[in-house]
This record gives structure tokens, C-alpha cells and sequence, in this order.
């Protein structure tokens, strides 16, 4: 890391953010005094890094924690960005790599676990495979997108989407709000507090090419990866519809499919272990107590696998 770069108070109190090229990179004002690993978190789509709780837990267990803000999202928004808009998902692989460049070089000689959830957890996943990075000694996918639950007339529509990016790539193709973000947020009766201009209720749409990015990667993961380093890859136990009308709202993903994730997890890499946490939502470590707590567990039991 650049050791003349400008750290600042960042806006969730207790941390520190810097500009990392299109991205910014987060950390903890206040790391453990001897860490044994150094961690990086890497969040998904409509989504930044605001989850104090998870540094904590990684920092009781001696990791260096540091988060990063992908280009076009929470932090890392300019003036003029489509959010999260990608042309292809190796542009968050550049902003997963710098970030790992930067964390490895403030903590040289530490082993890096990266932890990413869902899109990011997509990226991370391709990233780790394609060009793994030397400090990478472990990689937490916390409901990856591997696939997204619907309908087969709606898989059918999205063979048109490849066609649809090189004529339109801004083209909306979804837009709806996101009731599993409103389930969540303090204001609505929820547990967690967050910016809503970066974690948005009413959801951001999802244009051409930022789909199209996505459904060439999964179609990359469902080919097969080959991701060297330990891989622990959690999910929720069942998929259900993103409702106000569902009763489960709060006790399982909305999101992803997780029967997607259980068939496709086994071609990651040939050192894979599964947790399946029943009753979590989609972001595990945002779930009701019982089930956050099952997933944290998950991690610790994991860790030593990393570090024998």
C-alpha cells in the first residue's frame, strides 16, 4: 500500500476510506495489534460495505480487516455513474485485485482471505480463478450469484440479452424494488442501519450490459473454475419469492438460487466446503440472530483449513 496515501474518517464510524483508482478501499481505525491473517470483504449489487458487526467478528479472530467499495457503487459513486454498470465482470476483478494488492502490501507476509457476497461473490469467484493472487489464501462466498430463481419463459428472454448489450447496453431490463433491502432497514422495523442512497429499497435497475457481464461469468462458473486456495461457499436453506406477501422474508434468500449454488459449488476448485444455514437471508451475516450466528461459526471453523 502507498504509504504517503491519504486515509480518512470514513462515514461509518470506526473506519478509514481511501480513493483506490475508480474504487475506495475501507478499513478499521482500530486493527488488531497482532493480526494473523488480513481480510478483505467485497459486496454485491445494490449494496457498499456499512457491516460493522462482520469486521468485528474478523477482528476478534485476528484478521486485518479492510473492505472495498467497487467502481460505480456506494462510496465509489461519481457524479454522472449508472450504478454498479459494468461492461464485463473483470472490471470488479480489477477493483477486487487492486484492493488485494493494497491489503497485501500494508500487511506483507499475511495470508488474505477475501469474503464477498453475491455479485461480488460472482467476481471473486472468477477473479480467484483466473488470476489468483499471491497472498490469496482463502475465499468466503456468502450466497454467490451463481443464478438467479425464475421462470423458464424468463431464462428463455435471456438469451436476447447478449444481442440486446451491443445494441443498448443501457437498456433497463429489470426494474422493481427491493423488499429483502427494506425488510432489513431499521426505518421499516428492521435490524440494520444503512445508507439508502447505496443500499436502495427501491432497487437499481439492471441494464443490458451490466447482465450481460453477469450471465457471461456465471456461464463461466457453470463451465468449471479453478480457484487453488480453500473455498467456503454458504447459502441460504430454500429461495423464496422477494414479497411483502412472503412470510419467510426474513428466513430465507430472496435473491439467488440457492439450489444454483449447491449444484455449481462443487465446480469452484477441488478444495470446497459447503455450510448450509437455515433460516438466513440472503447476506448471511444479515440474518436473525440463530442463523448469523450459525454462518459466523461456519467461517471460524473454516479458518484453520486456511492456515493449518
Amino acid at each position: 500500500m502507498d504509504p504517503i496515501a491519504t486515509w480518512d474518517d470514513d462515514v461509518l464510524a470506526g473506519f478509514e476510506a481511501r480513493a483506490l483508482g475508480p474504487a475506495t478501499l475501507v478499513r478499521s481505525a482500530a486493527p488488531p495489534a497482532a493480526p494473523r491473517w488480513a481480510v478483505l470483504h467485497v459486496h454485491g449489487y445494490n449494496d457498499y460495505f456499512f457491516q460493522a458487526h462482520l469486521a468485528r467478528f474478523f477482528e476478534e479472530h485476528r484478521l486485518a480487516f479492510h473492505a472495498v467499495d467497487m467502481r460505480r457503487a456506494g462510496r465509489s459513486l461519481r457524479e454522472g455513474d449508472v450504478p454498479h454498470l459494468i461492461a464485463s465482470i473483470d472490471e470488479l476483478g480489477d477493483d477486487i485485485a487492486a484492493a488485494a494488492d493494497a491489503v497485501a502490501g500494508a500487511h506483507p507476509g499475511l495470508p488474505l482471505v477475501v469474503h464477498a457476497h453475491s455479485n461480488g461473490g460472482l467476481a471473486a469467484a472468477i477473479w480467484a480463478s483466473a488470476r489468483p493472487h499471491a497472498a490469496l489464501a482463502g475465499l468466503i462466498l456468502d450466497s454467490p450469484y451463481f443464478a438467479r430463481a425464475g421462470t423458464r419463459a424468463e431464462r428463455i428472454g435471456l438469451r436476447a440479452v447478449p444481442l440486446l448489450a451491443r445494441a443498448r447496453p443501457r437498456m433497463i431490463l429489470h426494474d422493481a424494488p427491493s423488499h429483502y433491502a427494506a425488510h432489513l432497514l431499521t426505518e421499516a422495523g428492521g435490524a440494520w442501519g444503512f445508507d439508502v442512497a447505496w443500499k436502495n429499497p427501491a432497487g437499481v435497475p439492471a441494464r443490458a450490459a451490466w447482465l450481460a457481464a453477469v450471465l457471461d461469468a456465471q456461464s463461466r462458473v457453470a463451465r468449471g473454475l479453478d480457484i487453488a486456495v480453500p473455498v467456503l461457499v454458504a447459502r441460504s436453506h430454500s429461495t423464496g419469492p422477494d414479497s411483502p406477501d412472503n412470510p419467510l422474508l426474513g428466513l430465507q434468500d430472496t435473491v439467488v438460487d440457492v439450489s444454483a449454488i449447491a449444484r455449481l459449488a462443487p465446480r469452484l476448485g477441488p478444495r470446497v466446503r459447503e455450510a448450509l444455514v437455515t433460516g438466513g437471508v440472503h447476506e448471511l451475516s444479515l440474518s436473525s440472530p440463530v442463523p448469523r450466528a450459525a454462518y459466523l461459526a461456519a467461517i471460524a471453523s473454516w479458518l484453520p483449513e486456511v492456515i493449518a
